[in-house]
């Protein structure tokens, strides 16, 4: 198949949706698979070392694993030059090191649910960075406001007891929401440097690198995985292999279409988020109530609004 005719393919919508909503159910399936993580490992929620040490086996881990696949596609081993180096380092520290920093911390201080549906906020984020940063794309009132509803939509999951305040911590909510901050950068460094060099190298590249130096930190900073398992390196490696493939598809997308074309279909994260929460940790009373539901409802129509026009 020749490159055009490849890349005229990857824009089509139906094969963007196809490709998207694979992305989403695998990345839906972390936060669970993460909890269920620290608990078979016996990470406490209050070691944050040890929390980073477990990110950088699972990044570094899937960085290989994405450049395996590359070399096998390519019948040759493919390794990174200085030119992949060069894009992968802002990448690496945008989407794996700052990112699941504060990612797998968040996580363990906030419930599945609020995770998932503050994780939706990062296709928000990515929007108005590529509209009033970037300014590769143009913001319009109805993307305006669809950030709006999905902001309202994070405000509402997190009033608990009628109080924002009550519902919200720094190492819990707050966490989760500079890593989509960081995401949404990510998202346009990528959507920019795929245009420059192959993003499923870049992909590999990156998390490679990202999930050496979160191990690294994780280290000096005393932590360690004492309890490992037949059933904890199984989860490790699935972890794993949501990443390779979900965001080596994602970069896939963004290299051949707009940030917001791609972001539409985000929606299915959080949904994802919300009901695997609520099967695998036993969370249906707070997945399924009028809040969180109008919460996710929000998240989601906000995000449909945005792209409406990109939809069509």
């Amino acid at each position: 198949m020749k490159t055009s005719e490849k890349q005229n393919i990857l824009t089509r919508t139906w094969v963007v949706a196809a490709l998207a909503c694979v992305c989403c159910i695998l990345w839906g399936s972390a936060i669970p698979v993460i909890k269920t993580g620290y608990r078979i490992l016996a990470v406490d929620s209050a070691d944050t070392a040890s929390q980073i040490v477990f990110a950088g086996i699972r990044f570094a881990l899937a960085g290989i694993l994405v450049l395996v696949f590359a070399s096998i596609r390519e019948k040759h081993m493919v390794l990174p030059d200085g030119k992949v180096f060069r894009y992968a380092i802002p990448v690496c520290f945008a989407q794996t090191f700052v990112q699941y920093f504060f990612f797998y911390i968040g996580v363990a201080h906030t419930s599945g649910v609020k995770g998932g549906i503050i994780t939706g906020l990062g296709n928000f984020i990515a929007i108005l960075m590529a509209c009033l940063i970037v300014r590769n794309e143009k913001m319009t009132g109805r993307k305006l406001a669809g950030c709006v509803l999905g902001f309202a939509g994070v405000v509402i999951i997190n009033m608990a007891g009628g109080s924002m305040d009550m519902g919200f911590r720094l190492t819990g909510e707050g966490f989760v929401l500079i890593a989509q901050l960081s995401y949404g950068a990510s998202t346009v460094l990528i959507n920019i440097f795929s245009q420059k060099v192959s993003p499923v190298i870049l992909s590999g590249c990156q998390f490679f690198m990202g999930g050496v130096l979160l191990f690294v930190v994780g280290i000096l900073m005393g932590g360690h995985l004492d309890h490992m398992s037949v059933a904890g390196a199984v989860l490790i490696l699935y972890l794993a292999m949501v990443s390779a493939v979900a965001y080596t598809l994602w970069s896939v997308l963004l290299a051949h279409n707009e940030v917001s074309k791609v972001a539409i279909f985000g929606f299915v994260n959080p949904l994802c988020s919300v009901v695997l929460s609520a099967l695998v940790l036993g969370e249906v009373s707070q997945a399924f109530n009028a809040r969180s539901l109008i919460a996710l409802i929000l998240v989601c129509v906000g995000i449909y609004i945005v792209n409406y026009k990109n939809k069509n």
